[in-house]
């Protein structure tokens, strides 16, 4: 007869387990929810960096423990903190009999304080000798099995704090991406840019082409909006002569979810008095370079086995260019939008009735130069029907002096010379607001104060957005834009096959 399978604890009566080992420790008065504080000398990896200094001093370290081998009257156990995990070998001659009696009935996933000097086991593992240990918090939780970890992959989403306790490269992940911006910050700062704030809620969300997101606000008894954009708030700070701003901020955008959008995400915009989209390629080659060197120690990321080099000059082509390059359409050529329809149809490019000869040279570059740009590349000089907030080219007035930059065939920034002529965006407004009333929802409609402010004055300017959670996502590896948010948009639980 086959032997009988040990049959697995049920969930819920281990659950019911740590709640009655809680409710034991409140009773004898040592609850662990008490405890106020814990003084902690060292982390894992300064233990094991500094080990040489640390052999046989005693440090203090608090985690979670992750891993608990019981041997009779010695155990070994592992403790995760900020910097990972190390070893502690606890026994009962050092802890004392009740105190070692305690630490036998702590569970995987109870925070706990170690006191202890640091030695090496026989095998070489840096270790802490235990000669006190402390319940800190009890956790009425199971972690998910160790060695498969957290797998599923909307569930890490859900709960970021297990993924995060689960997966250690998802921790230095988010660690890297708080590195990039605070290093973006300080090579910004270093160049003499001043870091502000502006409102998120306003009434004209502009600055993109992008549906907002609609709410009320009652006080005033006002409808307002989620930002869509920085722009239009920091280029009155450039009328106000302050010359260089820049913010990094949350903007929301009511659009669909993929791999590469979430709604809400992190946006930074900068924009620089007395200089043009060349000086904006300038600043962006410069920052990229500083901030991978500084993150990564080089300037070659591998995204997805896919090696690109910031090292090396960015590639810069126009538009034009670009198209007649991948498409073999040159629509210098062109010079009607009847002409423009026709290329469309003859390489299967659908466009809308409103769609003008500049919006369809756009719809190609989408179709056929994109995937293309892999190395860091600047695609400049775009059509004026899609660049409302940007200077006309002195030479051509069918296109600005616009660039987008590109990397992994991603859209990583955009830039202009700022339109500082206010008769001019009155028009482009105009022209925006004809598109809102046929249906596009994506058109800007006409911000009075903003337009007021240009009639103020405003100097030559060069600006530029940089999508951050892009920038993360090829400077970590990360598949996906919600691996590089903490807590990525998700639909409501309960609702997920409505």
């Amino acid at each position: 007869m086959a032997q009988q399978q040990k049959k697995e604890p049920d969930q819920s009566q281990l659950l019911k387990v740590r709640r009655e080992k809680l409710a034991q420790l409140q009773e004898e008065g040592k609850n662990p929810f008490e405890i106020m504080k814990y003084d902690v000398s060292h982390h894992s990896q300064e233990i094991k960096d500094q080990f040489e200094e640390l052999e046989d001093k005693q440090v203090s370290i608090a985690g979670r423990l992750m891993s608990k081998r019981v041997m009779g009257k010695a155990s070994f156990c592992h403790v995760q903190d900020l910097q990972g995990t190390i070893q502690s070998y606890v026994a009962r001659d050092s802890l004392g009999e009740e105190e070692y009696k305690a630490f036998k009935k702590l569970d995987i996933g109870d925070i706990v304080g170690v006191v202890g000097k640091v030695f090496k086991t026989k095998t070489g593992e840096t270790s802490l000798h235990a000669d006190q240990v402390t319940l800190l918090s009890k956790s009425l939780q199971i972690l998910p099995e160790k060695f498969h970890g957290l797998t599923n992959t909307d569930l890490r989403y859900r709960q970021r704090y297990v993924d995060l306790i689960m997966n250690p490269d998802v921790k230095d992940t988010f660690i890297k991406r708080s590195k990039i911006i605070s290093t973006i910050r300080r090579y910004l700062d270093a160049q003499g840019f001043m870091e502000v704030e502006t409102p998120m809620l306003v009434a004209n969300a502009g600055g993109a082409a992008a549906r907002p997101f609609e709410t009320h606000f009652n006080a005033l008894d006002e409808d307002l909006k989620l930002r869509i954009s920085l722009e239009l708030y920091l280029k009155r700070l450039i009328v106000g002569g302050l010359e260089r701003v820049y913010e990094i901020g949350r903007v929301f955008r009511n659009e669909g979810l993929d791999t590469r959008h979430n709604p809400e995400f992190t946006l930074m915009e900068l924009y620089q008095a007395y200089t043009d989209y060349h000086g904006m390629m300038d600043l962006t080659e410069n920052l990229y370079r500083y901030v991978a060197q500084e993150v990564l120690g080089t300037t070659t990321i591998v995204y997805q086995g896919i090696e690109m080099d910031l090292g090396k000059p960015f590639e810069r082509i126009t538009m034009v260019d670009a198209v007649k390059k991948y498409a073999g359409v040159d629509f210098n050529a062109i010079q009607t939008l009847e002409e423009a329809r026709a290329a469309a149809k003859e390489h299967h490019v659908e466009y809308e009735e409103r769609h003008k000869k500049g919006d369809i040279l756009s719809l190609f570059f989408e179709e056929f130069a994109e995937e293309h740009l892999i190395q860091p590349t600047f695609v400049m000089d775009h059509p004026i029907e899609i660049s409302p907030l940007t200077k006309k080219k002195p030479d051509n007035s069918e296109y600005t002096e616009r660039f987008e930059f590109f990397m992994n065939g991603w859209e990583m920034a955009n830039a202009y010379s700022e339109l500082n002529d206010p008769i001019d965006q009155r028009e482009r407004f105009k022209a925006q607001e004809e598109l809102l009333a046929q249906g596009d929802e994506e058109a800007n409609s006409t911000d009075e104060d903003f337009m007021n402010a240009l009639e103020i004055g405003m100097p030559p300017t060069g600006g530029i957005g940089f999508g951050i959670d892009r920038m993360c996502m090829l400077m970590t590896d990360s598949a996906a834009i919600r691996d590089v948010l903490l807590f990525p948009t998700m639909k409501t639980l309960g609702k997920e096959n409505q």
